[in-house]
């Protein structure tokens, strides 16, 4: 017999003794029988039920819960903003303030010492090139002028006296004299030719004879000495002559330049187009020779000087592009091209200076202003680009990182990549990713690998 039909008898034995009870006269060891009976039928309900229990829950309760987790688990889709990985133009940005100065600036000095008789407040009055500015107090030069220019026409005077009287003269003086030489020398060669012939024939006594040949000799004497004077007269006297005079016109004439420009001096006009940025002396005041009057600053054109780290531009070159923000105005930023770059680096400060020339037809850029400079270096043309939130850098200031690549089946994936040169927003890729993939710039932070997205592509996020 098994255990289940040994059960079935108890029970049908027990309902027996319920229905016919056991007389009073029944022994004792039929009555403990009973009761253990009695025991086994009620703790095996009490087990048959809580096993029943436990099945029901198990059933109705766990499996739900458990399918409801494993289809949740797939079901799982996390929203996402993307973009795609593009091929464009990408620069090195460096950052600096710069200071604007004026293309062209000059500093108007008093070129005599005087007292100024003449000049308004001109600062911040625009003023033209050779436009009169001050007048300085110089009667004494005008003065001075006065004379030289007599002194000149005296000495003018002069030379046309040497070269259309003087000269002809001395010429004349010098033919007379050779002239006579000659008529004197001819005298007295016949007069001893006369004599000699005399003293052969006994006529005249020797004496007569030499008295007349020394004559003769004197005669040849004063007429080579004529000859040499009227010679030296004209190839050495006369030119010298002209020249000492000619000379003394040159000196005249220096002189009396020297004293017009300096009474010009006394005239301060301006040297360049712009507008006057500083004034130091003021009408009535006594100016020093070299003494600064005023400042003149042309702003059509400026320049901005920036210092810059010598690390951070050392691919910088002269021709790079430069945009300025204008404090006054940094919704309108101006372009423009690196003019110079400083050819020394500062100890201290490890910078180099760069200039950048730009325009300013309107003036609103002052001189001494100050404006956010940016130069562009290292610029590549066709570069692999993505947005700079899609990378996430393993070091701040590091070129490696990882970005979330959403593939064809939407499912995110950490990749490695290596980054290059940050401008602005947008980070070159330099390895680990393609032109074209599809990369996560929002919602990234944290995304577990393998993660199944909702692509929402960032152009299409920008219409919305």
């Amino acid at each position: 017999m098994t255990r289940a039909g040994s059960l079935s008898d108890m029970t049908d034995d027990v309902n027996k003794e319920n229905e016919d009870p056991m007389p009073d006269d029944i022994g004792l060891h039929g009555s403990e029988t009973a009761s253990r009976y009695r025991t086994f039928y009620i703790v095996g309900g009490a087990l048959a039920v809580i096993a029943l229990a436990a099945v029901i829950y198990l059933i109705l309760v766990k499996k739900p819960e458990q399918q409801t987790a494993g289809d949740s688990k797939e079901d799982i889709v996390v929203s996402v903003k993307t973009a795609a990985v593009n091929a464009s133009p990408i620069a090195q940005e460096s950052t600096a303030v710069g200071t604007i100065v004026p293309a062209e600036q000059s500093t108007v000095s008093a070129g005599i010492s005087a007292q100024i008789r003449q000049m308004g407040i001109l600062k911040n009055t625009v003023v033209k090139k050779g436009q009169l500015l001050a007048v300085l107090s110089s009667e004494d030069l005008t003065a001075q002028r006065n004379e030289a220019a007599a002194a000149l026409n005296e000495a003018k005077l002069s030379f046309q006296t040497l070269q259309n009287v003087t000269i002809p003269q001395n010429r004349a003086q010098s033919t007379k004299d050779l002239n006579d030489a000659r008529a004197a020398l001819d005298n007295a060669r016949v007069t001893y030719e006369r004599r000699k012939v005399l003293y052969e024939k006994g006529g005249i006594a020797l004496k007569d004879l030499e008295a007349s040949q020394l004559s003769f000799q004197n005669a040849q004497n004063a007429y080579v000495l004529a000859q040499k004077n009227a010679e030296l007269g004209r190839t050495a006297a006369d030119p010298n002559s002209r020249a000492i005079a000619a000379s003394r016109i040159r000196q005249a004439q220096d002189r009396l330049t020297n004293l017009e420009v300096q009474a010009q001096r006394g005239e301060v006009r301006a040297p360049i187009d712009g507008v006057v940025t500083d004034q130091f002396q003021y009408e009535g005041e006594f100016a020093s020779q070299g003494a600064k009057l005023l400042t003149i600053a042309d702003i059509s054109e400026i320049v901005v000087k920036a210092q810059f780290a010598d690390t951070a531009i050392k691919d910088l070159k002269t021709g790079d592009a430069v945009t300025i923000f204008p404090a006054e105005s940094p919704d309108e930023p101006m372009t423009g091209k690196v003019t110079l770059i400083s050819r020394a680096s500062d100890t201290q400060s490890r910078t180099l200076e760069v200039w950048a020339r730009f325009g300013n037809p309107r003036g609103t850029l002052p001189a001494g202003g100050a404006v956010r400079m940016i130069v562009k270096s290292n610029a590549k043309p066709d570069a692999l680009v993505v947005p700079a939130a899609a990378v996430t850098l393993e070091a701040s200031g590091g070129d490696e990182g990882t970005v979330m690549v959403v593939g064809d089946d939407s499912v995110a994936h950490e990749t490695k990549v290596k980054v290059g040169i940050k401008q602005g927003d947008k980070y070159e890729i330099v390895d680990g990713l393609t032109k074209g993939q599809t990369v996560v710039i929002e919602g990234n932070y944290s995304l577990p690998d393998g993660t199944r997205v909702e692509a929402v592509n960032d152009d299409d996020a920008q219409k919305d």
